[in-house]
């Protein structure tokens, strides 16, 4: 998900805010979870163009770069789109109906008699 915010979204000295959303699933503990950022895009003194990545109101490290698991501190993290990790969640608490095991029933034939198919 990429939004382009207008004029009245942009903070001081940004000349665009982009808001990007990524799931992340760590491949070391199997932790997953969902987060949006605001990519604020500034011009330096000198000319030259970066981005500042907020989330949650904060200015944090590009998620792209170096992604840190919530949950164990890994860096095996894998970056799927959007929606991922919430769609596998609800997959998962849902009820699943499976048929009770009960006697397993088998043809048999009697003495003398021809076996059957």
């Amino acid at each position: 998900m990429t939004e382009i915010s207008g004029p009245g979204a942009l903070r001081a000295g940004a000349t665009a805010v982009v808001t990007e959303a990524y799931a992340f699933a760590c491949m070391r503990c199997g932790y997953g979870w969902e987060q949006a950022y605001e990519i604020e895009h500034h011009v330096d003194a000198d000319g030259r163009t970066f981005v500042l990545y907020v989330a949650d109101g904060r200015i944090v490290p590009s998620p792209l770069s170096r992604p840190t698991c919530r949950s164990c501190d890994g860096h095996v993290v894998r970056i799927l789109r959007p929606g991922r990790v919430a769609s596998v969640r609800d997959a998962a608490h849902r009820e699943r109906r499976v048929p009770a095991a009960g006697p397993v029933e088998a043809p048999w034939a009697q003495e003398g008699s021809a076996p059957l198919p």
